[in-house]
């Protein structure tokens, strides 16, 4: 059953092919609603809807952020600490090639995180983090 507030995000693809793939089968969300050329995605009770629009998957810009550059245009999820680490670990057994390698960001700091980010085969960027307490994701 999805959130009550579920967000939704639309974005540009290659091809349909190989985001189903990445989304339904690397990922495990299961896939909605479909026409020609758009499929619908369940991530983690948000709908993610991926259109075929070759021409609008373009490189992405970046700048620094403790230590790393990160990707200004991402998206993704904040999970449970014991399901960041699963997923990790799945993707790394999957042999997926990480944009950012897992690791913990802002050690010690209020934002101590954990983190990774890869790219899907469209060059959308996808950020999954995590917070050994979850009070502290807004935390200054």
């Amino acid at each position: 059953m999805p959130p009550t507030h579920a967000f939704h995000l639309a974005f540009p693809v290659r091809d349909l092919e190989s985001t189903r793939a990445f989304y339904g089968g690397l990922l495990g969300c299961r896939e909605g609603r479909s026409a020609d050329r758009w499929v619908d995605f369940d991530f983690h009770g948000h709908q993610l809807s991926a259109h075929l629009l070759p021409a609008a998957c373009r490189s992405i810009e970046a700048h620094e952020v403790d230590g790393d550059d990160v990707p200004v245009r991402h998206f993704g999820l904040v999970l449970p600490w014991a399901e960041w680490h699963a997923l990790r670990d799945r993707l790394r057994s999957a042999g997926v090639r990480f944009r950012i390698e897992p690791h913990v960001r802002f050690q010690g700091k209020p934002g101590e995180q954990a983190t990774l980010f890869l790219d899907d085969p469209s060059g959308n960027v996808l950020e999954f983090k995590s917070f050994q307490d979850p009070a502290r994701v807004f935390a200054r």
